[in-house]
Order: C-alpha cells, then structure tokens, then sequence
C-alpha cells in the first residue's frame, strides 16, 4: 500500500510539473507574438494565409494546454479523445509553415537577421523536427513515460518562433537560428533537471528533445549555405518584394 501511495504521489508530481510546464511554454508563444504586435513590429494586415497558419499553431498550443489539464485533472479519457486532433494537426501545421516560410520570402524578403536561403531551408528542418517528435510520441502513446516528454519536446521545438520574438536577435547575427534553438531547449533542460530531482535519472527521450532539432538545425544549416541553396532562394524571390533586400542577413540602417 506504501508503494502505491509513493507511485501516485510520484505520478501526481510529474502530471502536475508537464501541466505547469505546457501553460509556461504557452504562455510565451502568445507572450512573444502579442508583444510584437503591442511594440507595432507586426500587423495584423497581412494576407490570409498569415491568419490560417497562426490560428492553427495557436490551435495546436491550445490543444497542448488542454491535454496536459486533462492528465494533471486525471481525466485520462478526454486526455485520449483530444489526442486524434493531433492527427489533423500535424500534417496541417507542417504544410503550412512551409508554404508560408515561402510566400514570406517573396512578400517580406524573410526577416533581415536571417539569410534568406538560412530561412528557407533552416525553417523547413525545424517544422519536420517537431513533426518527427510528436509523430514519435503518438507511436508511443501506451508508454506514457516517452508519450509526454516526446509531445513536450514537439511543443518546445514549434514554440521557438514566439520565443524569439522575446531576443533580441538582431544582435545574435550571424548565429540567430543557433541562439533561437538554444533559447528554446532550455525547457527540455528544465525536463531533465526535473527528472533527476523526482526520480532520481534523466529518461533518455529528453535527450531526443534535443538531438533532433539540433540535427535539423545543423541539416539545414548546411544545405543553406551550399551554392545551390543560395540560388535556390534567390531565383524564388527574383521580381518579388523579397528580392528587394540582401539575400544575407543584414542590419537595416538606424537600428543601432
């Protein structure tokens, strides 16, 4: 009977540190994204498929949100029916982020702290990482141990964006996808530091919340920077807006 009541009092404090944990990292997707609006740095007066994409990635975090409420509450039934949107999600999530990362590279020239080619293919790499955690942590859904810390690395990977909106990266340049993606494995870190304390050993799925979207940013990384890359990307913006500005990352004038 000890054991038991050990166990749930364990299962309990896990349940309720992913629960804090998800509302922390949602909390800085819309703290990212709403104080960029409130600085006047973006509008809301962009074509619809800025909309779409940020009403379903909100969507998703949302969704992240709503699960983890339901384990922590000990619904266990509402946790699994939420869990089959994740299916539309996912491959929703990932076709939009391409399809925009594209689009903005001919309407806006992509953001000047990154190199265009940098931000095509990086931006590519970083989405197919997070699908490739949350598709993983589907596959494990039985085995609730991976199934969370999985899903967790998924959503730190996908709540980098907002996170950067918080940097200032036109400092970082010319490591501001380096510094973004290390910003945001920070909330592993906490996973594993969390681990350690409760249980006495780091799971080994922490360690894939990192490899794999590093290895998506050193993939990306090297395929931006090849000569087929570059061309890549600048013959896509040719007679667009986006070819308007360096095709390398910049600092525009007067911003220091």
């Amino acid at each position: 009977m000890a054991t038991r009541a050990i166990d749930r009092n364990v299962a309990q404090r896990e349940a309720r540190f992913f629960f804090i944990m998800a509302c922390v990292m949602a909390a800085t997707v819309v703290g990212g994204f709403g104080l960029n609006a409130a600085l006047g740095r973006s509008t809301f007066n962009v074509p619809w498929l800025y909309h779409v994409h940020g009403l379903t990635f909100l969507g998703w975090t949302a969704l992240y949100v709503a699960q983890n409420t339901a384990i922590f509450r000990g619904n266990i039934a509402l946790h699994r029916r939420m869990g089959k949107l994740a299916l539309v999600f996912i491959p929703t999530m990932v076709v939009l982020a391409v399809t925009l990362t594209f689009v903005t590279l001919q309407v806006l020239g992509g953001p000047f702290f990154f190199g265009q080619a940098e931000f095509l293919f990086v931006n590519i790499a970083h989405i197919l990482a997070f699908a490739a955690l949350a598709v993983w942590a589907l596959a494990r859904r039985r085995q609730t141990d991976w199934h969370r810390r999985l899903m967790f690395g998924a959503m730190a990977t996908v709540a980098a964006p907002g996170l950067a909106r918080l940097l200032p990266l036109p400092f970082t340049i010319p490591y501001t996808f380096l510094v973004v993606f290390l910003a945001a494995m920070v909330f592993p870190v906490i996973g594993m530091i969390a681990d350690k304390r409760r249980n006495g050993r780091v799971h080994h799925a922490w360690w894939w919340t990192l490899a794999i979207p590093l290895a998506a940013l050193a993939i990306g990384e090297a395929i931006a920077n090849t000569d087929w890359a570059i061309n890549f990307a600048a013959d896509h913006v040719a007679g667009t807006p986006g070819a308007e500005r360096p095709p390398h990352a910049f600092l525009p004038p007067g911003i220091l």
